[in-house]
């Protein structure tokens, strides 16, 4: 059956997530662009900026498992819509601080809020694709992190140069708001949603015995999650690989400031090419493994290969600190970003693959909790050895340290959750 003969509005909700992914990553990239100016502003050192780094990725983590939980009782369509609100508030809040504890109050408040996105998302794609589809779905909407990341890079140097870097947020952190309305009018389960082909409804359960009939659901206690083998398989992988994302994700800007001298109130274009890059890696893993699914592969098999190949294209950005030229460095770093990106396109989707729908959001606020965590200990550590290499080698020679770790944590990842989940089983909570 075709495309147009099924329908296609699951597609319109996969979009709304890519432009709600999107808005997220562009609020909490803002301070990562703006480093030096902020660094110079307050007054903070790499260990400083470092530490609130760490600051919001506690709160990203409670707020993981707080968002997880609440997104399972109230459902996704209220769920995405509290946290998308909170999140904006609080990203707008960054430009009334004027002190650094001001600064981190409303940089906890954006972690704790921006939690919300990914358990909403993960939970939306269970509901509304069919298992050969979600790796795709996910990628896609995944992407929406990479096409923030590349839009950020442009547009806040640009209003930095004009107006001052309170704007930044005040602009970045208003978008939310417009992006709530369509969620609002636009989105509702299969089951609930006016106009919704009965072709396009079998499709999406047509590889799932499970189907959502409410928006709502049992909630699952997170100690009968946590007493499963496949939760700390996706624990694991989250924990080792997401840390170096938020590296890329808030370090780069003042790596090519550090060491090549860029200024940040100019387009990145280092930065631009790393994060378009990422978008690939995002679809394409995407793809991968559901075109290896469609081709009779059993989706453990599938997702775990992928998977692999992923980890290995990350490993070459070991030799970062070695090399001397800006556009090799730029050229590294985006196959293991856009690596990442496939590498989390699949991650994401294992959740649902292995656990009943209406745990998923729960399940991806622990194994999201669980990367934070290995943020909170990433962030500060990084800041406290850039300025211990500032005080006594030179600001190129310190970044040789930290890419070895970057680059083979995606492979004791994958051998880790190969060891808690070796075999494709579905968890029964009942």
């Amino acid at each position: 059956m075709s495309t147009a003969s099924i329908g296609r509005f699951r597609w319109t909700v996969c979009a709304l997530l890519f432009f709600a992914t999107t808005i997220n990553y562009m609020d909490r990239q803002v301070i990562g662009l703006l480093k030096p100016t902020l660094k110079d502003e307050f007054g903070w050192s790499d260990t400083t900026f470092g530490t609130i780094n760490g600051i919001f990725q506690f709160f990203y983590a409670s707020g993981l498992l707080i968002f997880g939980a609440i997104i399972d009782r109230v459902g996704t369509k209220v769920g995405y819509a509290i946290s998308i609100i909170g999140w904006s508030l609080s990203a707008m809040g960054h430009a009334l601080a004027r002190a650094t504890g001001g600064f981190t109050i409303a940089r906890s408040a954006l972690g704790l809020s921006e939690a919300g996105n990914f358990p909403s998302a993960i939970k939306a794609v269970a509901e509304w694709f069919p298992k050969k589809e979600r790796a795709l779905a996910t990628g896609i909407f995944n992407s929406g992190a990479n096409i923030g990341a590349v839009v950020a890079p442009i547009m806040v140097p640009l209003i930095l140069a004009a107006y001052g870097w309170q704007m930044a947020f005040i602009v970045t952190g208003a978008l939310g708001f417009v992006w709530l309305i369509f969620w609002w009018l636009m989105y509702e389960i299969p089951s609930r949603k006016k106009g919704l082909s009965k072709a396009e409804y079998d499709h999406i359960h047509s590889d799932d015995d499970e189907v959502a009939t409410a928006a709502t659901g049992s909630k699952v206690p997170w100690g009968k999650l946590l007493s499963v083998r496949q939760t700390w398989a996706f624990v694991f992988g989250k924990f080792l690989t997401d840390p170096v994302w938020w590296f890329y994700l808030f370090w780069l800007t003042g790596y090519f400031h550090d060491v090549f001298h860029q200024d940040i109130s100019k387009v990145s274009w280092p930065l631009v090419i790393i994060y378009s890059s990422t978008t690939v890696g995002s679809i394409g893993g995407g793809y991968f493994s559901g075109y290896l699914i469609n081709k009779g592969w059993p989706v453990y098999k599938a997702r775990k290969t992928v998977m692999f190949i992923f980890a290995l294209c990350v490993v070459p950005v070991v030799f970062v600190g070695y090399l001397s030229s800006m556009w090799a460095i730029t050229a590294l770093i985006s196959l293991a970003a856009a690596a990442h990106q496939a590498w989390s396109a699949n991650i994401f989707t294992t959740a649902s693959d292995m656990f009943p729908k209406r745990a998923v959001s729960s399940i991806t606020g622990i194994g999201g909790m669980a990367g934070s965590i290995g943020g909170i200990i990433f962030q500060p550590a990084v800041g406290m050895l850039l300025d211990d290499f500032t005080r006594h080698s030179n600001k190129t020679v310190r970044y040789t340290i930290i890419c070895p770790v970057c680059g083979l944590a995606y492979i004791l990842g994958w051998l880790i959750m190969r060891a808690f989940a070796p075999k494709q089983t579905r968890v029964q909570l009942d």
